[in-house]
């Protein structure tokens, strides 16, 4: 808590406890930002705001005459990040920042950097929500606006975390949420064509990712995959160290040699001219790749392999290769993929198994990049055994419309799939026409817990839909046998 009067040159000595954007979303005690989005303008909100309880309110104009304190301001945006961190007293300076880009991994690389470092001692931003110790909780983005990520900052370094691992998505520097923020350790799992809605172009694309590395100190690391195919174009805009993983020898840390089996894989590391033998529950080769990544930046934070080796048994990231507990013949896994590339990988992993037919249940986001949607058909169709499209968060766009684009370059012989629009309904199908040995995958959402449609949101989790189809299933055929 500050005083408004410690924040700027004022005599009201409101207390101020937070920060918020949203007039719905206004606790007791905050400043409302009126910041401008890309179709809304928050200064059409002030009076919502304080009937919600706002103690004042931050403009860039004169409002006339209200209830609580307005300070004005030239421009909110960015006074939105110097209120953030003056209010929470810089919390990002105390703790070592780690920052996590990449079209595909970034979850899994910053959930196995926190399980490595400890989760006392290190909180997480991203996907999965924030995290610390047992506290654990939903965010709005992948990596939230400023002045909810300087909240989290503060409230790991006022539970003792030293860290703080979070992602850093593209979409979060084209909106500026990141500016400001040095980093102490940067690392990128991949970059393949991902969100050209926002970006424009794949140069934009990739420049977005960039800016994580400008934005890393002198003195700090910068984590590359040295088999993507970008990567020279990513060690172009280091401002730290350069440091490497990847199969070649030449590598910081190598990828000697890796056994993937159902249940973990078997890795062979070498980092420093030692060779590391590890047991992972991690499946996949871009696992083993994401592995590497948060090893390596353990590793330049200054920890030892040996110390590191002890945790690796304990990853799991919620909502990756999520193979569900449904005691049945046939197999249920959820996972977040739901791009071209991370599509690919999982299919031709899960291909690896001893399994019969892939039966995937797939949709696309709407108001989202639509360019990708024909690759991710594509990858579908020609890597499952089975495809059933639905629904995955259409906003304001038609299901069927998303649902067409995600095949318009089926085949006139691609007979492997069907359409269900409801994605409750097509859960309960994929289930159903499984048979012996074969996998669902429930691909898109992970471990979310909601879905937004037209005109509203609404609780929904893939994880919870799977486990009450194969209920409905399993009563079905106990009422036959009777």
């Amino acid at each position: 808590m500050k005083k408004l009067s410690e924040l700027y040159d004022t005599n009201y000595h409101t207390e101020i406890y937070g920060i918020s954007i949203n007039s719905k979303q206004i606790n007791k005690g905050d400043v409302f930002v009126c910041i401008k989005g890309v179709n809304t303008d928050r200064h059409n909100f002030i009076n919502e705001a304080i009937k919600n309880g706002a103690s004042a309110i931050v403009a860039s104009h004169d409002v006339g005459k209200k209830d609580v304190p307005v300070i004005i301001v030239e421009d909110p945006n960015k006074e939105l990040h110097r209120l953030s961190k003056e209010l929470y007293d810089f919390p990002d300076k105390k703790l070592t920042m780690i920052g996590i880009t990449g079209t595909d991994g970034k979850t899994s690389t910053t959930t196995i950097i926190q399980t490595l470092l400890g989760k006392n001692n290190c909180g997480y931003i991203g996907t999965n929500g924030y995290s610390y110790g047992d506290i654990k909780g939903d965010t709005d983005n992948t990596t939230p606006e400023c002045h909810k990520l300087y909240k989290y900052f503060n409230e790991f370094e006022k539970n003792g975390c030293k860290y703080c691992s979070m992602e850093t998505s593209s979409e979060a520097f084209f909106r500026n949420r990141l500016d400001g923020i040095e980093f102490d350790i940067s690392g990128i799992t991949n970059i393949t064509k991902e969100h050209l809605n926002s970006h424009g172009t794949y140069e934009n694309y990739i420049d977005c990712k960039c800016q994580l590395f400008k934005q890393t100190k002198k003195d700090g690391y910068c984590v590359l995959n040295h088999d993507d195919e970008e990567y020279e174009k990513c060690k172009k805009a280091c401002n730290g160290k350069v440091v490497t993983y990847g199969k070649e020898k030449d590598n910081t840390l190598q990828i000697k040699d890796y056994t993937i089996y159902p249940d973990h894989t078997d890795i062979v590391y070498i980092f420093e001219n030692k060779e590391y033998k590890i047991s992972s529950p991690l499946l996949g080769e871009f696992n083993v790749y994401n592995l590497a990544c948060g090893l390596l930046v353990c590793l330049k934070l200054g920890y030892k392999f040996e110390d590191l080796e002890k945790n690796i048994k304990n990853i799991y990231v919620d909502g990756r290769l999520e193979m569900l507990n449904t005691n049945t013949p046939y197999y249920v896994m959820v996972d977040y993929a739901h791009t071209p590339n991370g599509i690919n990988n999982l299919l031709n992993f899960i291909h690896t198994l001893d399994i019969n037919r892939s039966i995937v249940v797939i949709g696309s986001a709407g108001e989202r990049d639509h360019i990708k949607r024909p690759l991710m058909g594509q990858a579908v169709l020609e890597n499952a055994s089975y495809a059933i499209f639905c629904y995955e968060d259409p906003r304001s766009e038609d299901p069927i419309d998303i649902i067409n684009d995600l095949l318009s370059t089926a085949k006139k012989d691609h007979n492997n799939y069907e359409i269900i629009v409801d994605r409750h309904e097509a859960i309960q199908r994929a289930i159903d026409i499984a048979q012996d040995k074969d996998i669902v995958l429930i691909l898109g959402k992970g471990n979310e817990t909601y879905q937004k449609l037209k005109d509203k949101t609404i609780y929904f989790n893939d994880v919870e839909e799977a486990y009450k189809a194969v209920e409905n299933r399993k009563n079905r055929e106990n009422q036959k046998v009777k």
